[in-house]
């Protein structure tokens, strides 16, 4: 799925199972709702990349170089200390960034970082917002990278 310069790809391990060990029960409890949220907005089903990062669907990223690589379309990480929540849309298009930091503005309590959103306790946010900013995300995810 993954070109061989990705060191992050696709695994078999079971997202469930992931989730299901993780500690302490906040975060495996946090990351279940996370996960129930993504499925809902992406209607894809979740898949492992790499030993902690939660995806779903893909897209091929293309960089002037030549190099390609293949993503996940929308993800999250539920880190030990953590919530990692992938916004890659505002990356590279400052349209998409601007309307997602006025969604931002709304959310709560929360640290970004270039295409990160890390976020400490589902409770210090808004839900209803972090839905709509992921739906944001992969609405111009798929404006940018159109499926085919």
């Amino acid at each position: 799925m993954a070109d061989a310069g990705n060191k992050t790809v696709v695994t078999d391990t079971s997202v469930q199972g992931f989730i299901a060990g993780l500690e302490p029960d906040r975060r495996r409890e946090e990351a279940s709702k996370l996960l129930a949220m993504y499925e809902r907005i992406t209607g894809e089903p979740a898949k492992l990349w790499g030993p902690a990062i939660i995806g779903f669907g893909e897209y091929t990223y293309h960089y002037p170089s030549g190099r390609e690589g293949t993503w996940a379309r929308s993800s999250f990480s539920p880190r030990k200390g953590k919530h990692s929540i992938y916004l890659m849309a505002g990356y590279d298009d400052a349209e998409a960034a601007a309307q997602r930091d006025a969604l931002l503005s709304k959310l709560g309590k929360y640290k970004m970082e270039k295409s990160c959103l890390y976020v400490n306790r589902l409770d210090q946010i808004d839900m209803g917002v972090l839905e709509e900013i992921i739906g944001h995300d992969l609405a111009e995810m798929n404006r940018l990278y159109p499926a085919g």
